[in-house]
């Protein structure tokens, strides 16, 4: 039986493709094996996001050539996408891909086998306007299901390499998306999370279709229990969004809505396209219509021309808006976008300071929006626990409005929607009991 081994760097949306490639494999007879044994082919999916991601992806192409001289070596993802030459001048390397045409993956294996010649197959990804259809039917160590329904970006955000790497946005057809939704339903899942590499401008290439249309679609599908949405800009959340997030009861109560930053200043040079005036005026809104949500983000902190002053001012809006979790990153300079080449570069050392404040901002948050339900009833889905993290009669999941929580419980309840009391509050993970455990249909069991 021929063995395939694989390596993902970088993001979620990586690891989907990783699971979809590997569907291509198994359908071939292949069986997996892990990285540091020896395998027939090694297939490595690159990050390019920043210019870490493209040495340490360089790193491990080198680690597969070195385990098995005689494998084929075949490099995917954003790095390969972006640098197919600096790639293939890497001697041993057999197959470069970008973040496209995966599903010719097998026939380009073939030829190699038979031919031995390396294989560059990236083409421009900027011309591309069709979605790849790849699906992914099993997720071996979590309880929720990602299903992808975008792919691209059209933001060029200065500090931002990703729609060189992933090209412009395009969206998965609608029923197809519900068909997906329906097999992951089928294989068990109660939870998909809905993800893209810019997930909420969903609908932008699709005729009168957007993001909204697609979750009430999704809200139909018999026997799923919650829809999360991975990510979404502030300005897609309008109206209609809303009025989904009233109307459906699956629509978990949390977004991730990346901000980025906290003043108008720096938000201009990263070329953000809103105002810190707007995010707030958006956030309360979206509070207004449903007042437990949790809202994480992301911030970059550092970032050219961002001065004592203006991160002061900054921190004070976010301090003033307040998430539910913060996702913190010291800006680092990504060659090829504007933000690189600009003038006033930060002080690492300072950029260390602001981070460790912001994390520490961020814990206080956490804490304080767990501290809003001790005693509340909250209902969770317990992931699998094959290491036995939490210790004996103990399982743990999140809530829908993204709490992570611990409570008395068996193996066989992951998967499944349990309704847990709060007891005790905690940044990372809190304490529950358990109340109940819901059947699939959600009724409560006898």
């Amino acid at each position: 039986m021929p063995s395939v081994a694989f390596y993902t760097l970088g993001c979620k949306v990586n690891f989907y493709d990783t699971e979809a490639i590997w569907q291509l494999f198994k359908n071939e007879g292949y069986e997996q094996v892990d990285f540091e044994q020896t395998a027939d082919v090694y297939l490595i999916n690159t990050c390019t996001v920043t210019n870490t991601g493209d040495k340490k992806s360089r790193q491990i192409i080198r680690r597969a050539i070195r385990r098995n001289p005689d494998a084929i070596v075949a490099v995917t993802g954003c790095y390969a996408q972006t640098s197919p030459a600096e790639i293939l001048d890497i001697p041993g390397v057999d197959l470069v891909i970008g973040t496209q045409d995966r599903e010719k993956i097998i026939p380009y294996v073939k030829e190699i086998q038979a031919q031995r010649q390396p294989i560059n197959a990236v083409r421009n990804i900027m011309k591309t306007r069709q979605f790849e259809e790849l699906d992914v039917p099993d997720f071996a160590d979590h309880t929720r299901a990602f299903l992808k329904i975008q792919e691209g970006c059209n933001n060029f955000c200065t500090f931002c390499i990703i729609p060189w790497s992933r090209g412009l946005s395009r969206s998965r057809e609608p029923q197809s998306v519900v068909a997906q939704a329906r097999q992951l339903v089928a294989a068990g899942y109660n939870e998909i999370v809905l993800t893209g590499i810019h997930t909420g401008g969903y609908g932008d290439d699709l005729e009168n279709y957007r993001l909204s249309d697609l979750l009430w679609e999704l809200d139909k599908v018999e026997g799923l229990g919650r829809i999360r949405i991975s990510s979404i800009e502030a300005s897609q959340i309008d109206d209609r969004m809303l009025e989904v997030l009233k109307g459906s009861s699956k629509m978990c109560r949390h977004f991730h809505i990346p901000l980025q930053a906290g003043s108008n200043e720096v938000l201009k040079r990263m070329r953000r396209k809103y105002t810190i005036e707007e995010f707030e005026g958006k956030i309360k809104m979206i509070r207004e219509f449903m007042p437990d949500v949790a809202i994480t983000t992301d911030l970059i902190v550092g970032f050219p021309g961002e001065t004592d002053e203006l991160y002061r001012e900054g921190f004070e809006a976010i301090k003033r808006i307040g998430f539910s979790e913060m996702h913190v990153f010291p800006y680092s300079k990504r060659t090829g976008t504007p933000a690189a080449r600009m003038e006033d570069q930060i002080d690492e050392e300072i950029k260390h300071a602001r981070v460790q404040e912001l994390i520490d901002l961020s814990e206080q948050m956490q804490l304080a929006y767990a501290e809003k339900f001790v005693g509340q009833v909250l209902d969770v889905i317990p992931e699998r626990d094959e290491k036995g993290v939490w210790g004996n009669g103990f399982v743990t999941g999140f809530s829908d409005n993204y709490l992570q929580i611990k409570f008395d419980g068996s193996h066989d309840m992951a998967g499944k929607i349990c309704r847990v009391k709060m007891t005790k509050a905690d940044a990372n993970t809190s304490e529950g009991q358990l109340v109940r455990v819901m059947d699939g249909t959600a009724q409560a069991l006898a």
